[in-house]
């Protein structure tokens, strides 16, 4: 077994050819750009590691999975700033699974909301834990959540995504597994037990066969998606930099550090 930090905020493990990639940024793994930069080099270093044959994403930190994207590098930075952040996120991230040839399977043990549930929905499975919480709270920052404009009103259905992204409510693990969002709901307890499980039975496949059918269930499930998402962060970079959205961002954030 290896395990390191690629920095403070990731934690890398490989145990048994799966290697875990950990979110670790307390209090609630919310994501600046070291972090993402980070998970997308966890994600290329297990790629080219060939004793690695599967990987799980999960949280160091209790209840927590991902906030989503740090306010504080939305709220002020320059345009150009928040530009790259964004592109990491959406295009850095969905090219890092894209090209990782192996499963990847997401252990969501808490709240995921915004750019937590992008990094739950690049994998290839998602499971959570009876007390996850999901949402997507962006409209409410006047912001968008624009990646999941892609690709929520093709798991779900139109009319139940526009609910979701419009309203920017959060639903439990029981109504994201009803809805399709997720594999399914495991207790608490036996989440990263479960996910380190169904890697593993992953990992025990022919190699070259995981390899080559991914990459060909990636290519029919998902043509031209890369072209969308690109488009969807320009949508979002377009709004995060208008008055209004750095006005209600700014607040947001003062609060939080009021707290």
């Amino acid at each position: 077994m290896t395990a390191e930090r690629t920095d403070d905020r990731i934690r890398y493990e490989v145990s048994g050819g799966i290697a875990c990639i950990r979110l670790a940024r307390s209090p609630v793994n919310a994501l600046d750009l070291a972090m993402v930069r980070g998970v997308i080099a966890a994600l290329k270093r297990a790629a080219a590691d060939e004793d690695v044959r599967a990987v799980v994403i999960a949280s160091a930190v209790a209840k927590r999975f991902c906030a989503g994207l740090d306010i504080t590098e939305l709220a002020g930075p320059a345009p150009d700033a928040i530009r790259t952040l964004v592109h990491e996120l959406y295009l850095g991230l969905f090219d890092a699974q894209s090209e990782l040839g192996k499963a990847s399977v997401a252990a969501v043990n808490g709240a995921a909301r915004g750019g937590g549930m992008t990094l739950a929905v690049s994998c290839d499975v998602i499971l959570a834990g009876a007390s996850a919480t999901f949402g997507y709270p962006e409209i409410d920052l006047g912001v968008l959540p624009a990646i999941h404009f892609v690709h929520l009103p093709r798991i779900i259905g139109r009319h139940r995504a526009f609910e979701l992204l419009f309203t920017g409510r959060p639903f439990d693990a029981e109504q994201a597994a009803a809805l399709g969002l997720i594999n399914r709901v495991v207790p608490d307890a036996e989440l990263e037990t479960e996910a380190l499980r169904l890697a593993g039975t992953f990992a025990a496949k022919p190699e070259a066969a995981i390899r080559a059918g991914r990459a060909a269930f990636m290519r029919q499930i998902d043509r031209d998606y890369r072209r969308r998402i690109g488009e969807a962060a320009e949508d979002f970079c377009q709004i995060v930099t208008t008055a209004a959205a750095q006005a209600r961002l700014r607040t947001f954030a003062e609060k939080g550090r009021a707290k």
